[in-house]
This record gives structure tokens, C-alpha cells and sequence, in this order.
């Protein structure tokens, strides 16, 4: 199949196994298919999705790859909502403690910084307006912020709406998708490049990105614990109320 007019779109979602399943698709299709266009904020609009590549694929708004060609194939990987979120903040602690002072000191670095020198609480819970957004955006409820707006940032005007709406908009987005696949089996992913494009590919032959945990370890239960006060751990569990709803039709997201 020619992947220029029926180009895989991979909208990887953080810390859902995206660098494994992009790397190892990256290395089926070839380099020069894939577009250098990794993250949203790299370029603006359809920008994020330049035509002419046969993989997409990164943190990329969905709503604008309207454009590319109709044979398209369009998916993500989900995780459960809970290991999700607490993944993402072990994710930014552990790289914190890579970096050299020089480069954790770098404004762009800021998320890491705090995610090293804040409590819990205080990463989750305080700061300013800007900081606030950040975390709502990145964690709170964040499957149907994505999928409802269609934009990485654009949770803020899903989570405006009240939870049956906001839930709705996000399972419309869902099913826009050709493929939803779970972190905990992407052999049904195996089946469907074989299938549609004739690629042999095995995502449980390299975990790229990996936590220094063992991969039975839950994550959520290290986040609870750290989290200072009860208010707190109520407040988190807030962050995945819309999100498991949303989910909770499909099979496990483990």
C-alpha cells in the first residue's frame, strides 16, 4: 500500500508507550516517510501534519490533520487514566535528575524543575494562573480534553462543560479514530500494520523511554502516598472522574 496517500497517523498521547510504537513503526516505513514534525508546538495548524510523509506521529492535534489524504489511517494508545497521570510526574521527576543544573535552570525545563523540588501537593495544587493550566491541561481529565477538542491544550473548554456533555464530545472524537489500542496488549496494533499494510512489526521487542520500575509496578499508589493530605489524594482523584466514564466501555487500559 502506497503509505503517501494512505499515511499512518499516530497521535501519541504521553506516557502510553508512544516512543516504542513510534520508533518501531519509524524503522518499518523508513526515515524518509516519516514527518519531522514530533510535537504540536513545533508548528501551527495543519502545519503540524505537512503533506508529502507516510507516519505522523507524535503529540499532535488531531483536529488538524483534516487534510491529509482521505486512505488515511488514524490512531492512538490509551492507558489506564490513573497510571497515566502518575506515570507522567515519575516521568518528569526521574528526567529531572538526568539533566545538568544548566539545563534544569532553562525555562523550557520548568515542568521537570518542579516536579523534582515540589511536594506532590504543590505541584498538582499550586503555583500561578499559568502553572494551573498547565496541569489541568496535561492531567486533569486529559483523554476527554484530547478527544473532545481535538487540541493538546484545548482541554480547558471541555472541562467548561458539564460532565455528560464533556463526555459525549470526547467519545464522538474517539470513534473519528480508525484504531484505539491499549498499552497492556499492541498485538491487535500488530494485526491491524499487517493487515492494512503489510508490515511486520513487534512492539514487545524494545521499551523505549521506560521507567526504572518493573512494569508490573503500579505508579498510582506512589503518587497517593506522596500526596500530603487527604484533600489532596480527593482532589487527584478528580483529575480521572470524565476520563474513566469515558472509558469505561472498553476493555482494560492497564
Amino acid at each position: 500500500m502506497d503509505l503517501i496517500q494512505h499515511p499512518l497517523v499516530f497521535l501519541h498521547l504521553p506516557k502510553t508507550a508512544g516512543q516504542t510504537v513510534h520508533n518501531t513503526l519509524a524503522a518499518a516505513v523508513g526515515s524518509p516517510l516519516v514527518s519531522p514534525i514530533r510535537v504540536h508546538s513545533q508548528a501551527e495548524g495543519w502545519r503540524q501534519f505537512p503533506p508529502g510523509y507516510g507516519l505522523y506521529s507524535g503529540h499532535l492535534d488531531m483536529a488538524e490533520a483534516g487534510h491529509l489524504p482521505k486512505g488515511r489511517f488514524t490512531f492512538t494508545v490509551l492507558r489506564d487514566p490513573r497510571e497515566r497521570i502518575a506515570s507522567f510526574w515519575l516521568y518528569l521527576r526521574r528526567d529531572a535528575l538526568r539533566l545538568d543544573p544548566t539545563h534544569l535552570a532553562l525555562p523550557s525545563s520548568i515542568g521537570r524543575r518542579r516536579a523534582l523540588d515540589w511536594a506532590a501537593e504543590d505541584y498538582f495544587f499550586s503555583g500561578d494562573a499559568a502553572w494551573q493550566t498547565f496541569i489541568r491541561d496535561h492531567y486533569d481529565n486529559f483523554y476527554c480534553g484530547y478527544f473532545g477538542s481535538g487540541r493538546f491544550r484545548g482541554g480547558g473548554a471541555i472541562r467548561a462543560l458539564p460532565a455528560p456533555a464533556a463526555i459525549a464530545r470526547a467519545r464522538e472524537g474517539l470513534a473519528a479514530l480508525d484504531g484505539v489500542f491499549s498499552i497492556g496488549d499492541l498485538r491487535p496494533l500488530e494485526a491491524a500494520m499487517a493487515e492494512r499494510y503489510g508490515l511486520a512489526v513487534r512492539f514487545d521487542r524494545r521499551k523505549d523511554n521506560a521507567a526504572d520500575l518493573a512494569p508490573e509496578t503500579r505508579r498510582w499508589p506512589i503518587l497517593v502516598d506522596a500526596l500530603g493530605s487527604d484533600a489532596a489524594r480527593r482532589r487527584i482523584e478528580s483529575f480521572v472522574e470524565r476520563d474513566e466514564v469515558l472509558l469505561a466501555p472498553r476493555h482494560a487500559w492497564t
